[in-house]
């Protein structure tokens, strides 16, 4: 298992990043600074479009998987699904990225850290 970046530096990595691309990010929910896990709102022009999580693979590896409702662009359904993972994990981070591709700066920082 290689080391990882503790939450907080790839959360201030990820909205930087998103922010200099011209995108908005936000922490919708502040979770553990060290190892609170990772769930990000994937938004274009306000819209949830995807909702996906950090977790770590059988080879010890991070990646990032789909989670929560089928249909994300229901905002009440998305709202409801993060109130409820907030609730049974409180130190896990939300984040929402809005900009497009935000797919692409998600894999970049999971494969530095």
């Amino acid at each position: 298992m290689t080391p990882r970046l503790v939450s907080s530096l790839v959360v201030n990595a990820l909205i930087r990043r998103v922010g200099a691309a011209g995108g908005i990010g936000t922490v919708v929910a502040k979770g553990d600074a060290t190892a609170g896990a990772l769930l990000l709102s994937c938004c274009e022009r306000g819209v949830t479009r995807r909702l996906i999580e950090r977790v770590l693979d059988l080879a010890g590896v991070y990646r990032w998987a789909d989670v929560g409702p089928d249909l994300p662009n229901q905002e009440a359904v998305v709202s409801d699904y993060l109130t409820r993972r907030r609730r049974s994990d409180p130190d896990l981070w939300i984040l929402e990225l809005d900009i497009a591709g935000v797919e692409r700066f998600a894999a970049e920082i999971v494969a530095e850290g």
